[in-house]
């Protein structure tokens, strides 16, 4: 993978928790987010759910 920014190879990964809420659905759904990070220029890559099956 190379960053779209600066076309970088180094990456690292971070982590978020927030409530998803799924369009047509009432109750948000707590998850984490994992962002993969250019090391070089901070572009952000890469967003994912962890537990994606949380939403369904």
């Amino acid at each position: 993978m190379a960053c779209y920014s600066c076309g970088g190879k180094s990456f690292i990964e971070a982590t978020d928790f927030i409530n998803l809420r799924p369009v047509g659905k009432k109750i948000a759904i707590g998850s984490e987010k994992v962002y993969t990070v250019c090391q070089n220029c901070g572009e952000v890559v890469s967003i994912k759910v962890k537990n994606v099956e949380k939403l369904i």
